[in-house]
């Protein structure tokens, strides 16, 4: 075998792989002995299969098989002795015109297109300046975490007559162009219409005007002119709501509208459990203590963001775009057009060139990430996860056992690995650079995104 590169410049390279009989000859025999130990063929006892017939039957797709193992093998250690850092996966060389006939050819020639990553040098001193943005909890701030908290622990409470926001719980049947029922029409006995949502104003007065137990005909179609909306007030398939047409009879059966939760002692427990929370003023130090928590990790997500986009533009670098463009299409063959991967190509270009930034950092300062260090990043993604279920005080032993259940999936495991490293690089930038803190308003905060 022998195995030859040839740089086409700094990120590009040919990789020639020449395979003569001897290299794989060996191999596709052992296949063979295999096959004909293992095959069942009519007119022979088991193993007895002359080894001429299986190898008349199987030697094409065991060589093609045995090759394409020899020559994957053979590419992973050549760039693991090399060294080489290459993007993507080697792509069979777009110019090779070398057509094989695997009936006869016994010495084969394969060259295959190379993705190299450019050096870089990442230079981290107390000399650089990243900003830290820490936002304000002030009462304004803290007046929005309890209103989304009554928003959030409201009940709809049952009324005589409704207003715009209301929703009417009704019985609906289907009339003829008389106006009477339709013995076999649509009859949903149990419908929820949200007369906020009517379109027409004439049909939304008219429902506005009724009391519980009163009855109306109205066009529903004309009132709900959304074929989606219509479908589920109607109980019906989607494809059905075009054969819908005339009047209904809406019998209303209760009024629902829906309250905040009051400021009191149910909704401290509803938030925080019982017995933990005994006076608004409690309350409200309470809520700006977790929102301090809470926008810490706004705070920390826009400092990742600023540190990744000063190194990007600190940090120049050229990566071989038309290489990994080409490698985007092969690999996502069916699911996007060449137009897509062009069009999202620059966010690649910039997630790929933060990879490699990352990947020289943790390089250069021999960072290592240890299972402990897993099970805290996998315990703080299961908390955020609870969190975002209203769920603040989950018991430490359930965290732990739900980020272990993480970590036991190949895919979140890489995700939580993947993650751990960013922390670490973090970590080490926050500890050398300066840090420069600056606290402002909510509102300015999310300004900072408009950018």
């Amino acid at each position: 075998m022998n195995i030859s590169r040839e740089n086409i410049d700094n990120l590009n390279a040919i990789l020639s792989i020449k395979l003569e009989k001897e290299d794989y000859e060996s191999r596709v025999t052992n296949v063979l002995n295999d096959y004909r130990r293992k095959v069942n063929l009519d007119g022979f006892r088991p193993g007895k299969v002359p080894f001429g017939l299986i190898k008349k039957m199987y030697r094409k797709p065991a060589l093609i098989e045995e090759i394409n193992k020899l020559i994957s093998e053979s590419i992973s250690k050549y760039l693991l002795e090399e060294k080489l850092n290459i993007l993507g996966e080697p792509l069979p060389h777009i110019d090779d015109n070398n057509l094989i006939n695997w009936d006869v050819d016994e010495v084969f020639d394969f060259k295959f297109d190379l993705g190299l990553a450019p050096e870089i040098e990442v230079k981290i001193s107390s000399k650089d300046k990243y900003p830290l943005y820490l936002i304000k909890v002030d009462n304004a701030l803290i007046d929005k975490y309890i209103e989304n908290y009554k928003e959030r622990f409201g009940e709809f409470e049952s009324v005589d007559t409704p207003d715009e926001k209301d929703v009417v719980n009704a019985e609906i049947q289907q009339l003829d162009s008389n106006d009477e029922l339709l013995a076999d029409g649509i009859h949903v006995e149990e419908a929820k219409l949200s007369i906020e949502l009517i379109k027409d104003d004439t049909i939304k007065k008219k429902v506005l005007s009724v009391r519980k137990g009163d009855s109306l005909i109205i066009d529903l179609k004309k009132a709900y002119p959304s074929d989606a909306e219509l479908a589920g007030i109607l109980k019906i398939e989607h494809k059905n709501v075009s054969t819908v047409e005339g009047n209904f009879q809406i019998t209303i059966k209760e009024i629902s509208r829906f309250r905040n939760a009051e400021i009191n002692k149910e909704l401290f427990e509803k938030v925080y459990g019982p017995g933990t929370i005994n006076s608004e003023d409690e309350f409200r130090k309470k809520v700006a203590e977790d929102a301090k928590v809470h926008l810490r990790q706004d705070s920390e997500y826009r400092f990742r963001s600023d540190v990744k986009e000063l190194l990007l533009n600190k940090i120049k670098m050229t990566l071989p775009k038309e290489f990994l463009k080409r490698w985007l299409v092969t690999i996502n063959e069916g699911k996007f057009s060449e137009e897509q991967i062009d069009k999202e190509f620059v966010q690649f270009e910039a997630d790929l060139k933060w990879q490699l930034i990352k990947d020289k950092i943790v390089e250069d300062n021999n960072l290592k990430i240890s299972d402990d260090d897993l099970k805290l990043v996998a315990k703080d993604v299961a908390r955020m996860q609870f969190s975002q279920y209203g769920m603040n005080n989950v018991p430490d032993e359930h965290l732990t056992q739900f980020a272990q259940r993480i970590l036991e999936k190949e895919e979140d495991r890489n995700n939580i690995k993947s993650r751990t490293v960013e922390n670490k690089v973090i970590e080490l930038i926050r500890s050398t650079v300066k840090i420069d803190e600056k606290e402002i308003s909510s509102d300015k905060f999310n300004k900072l995104f408009e950018k």
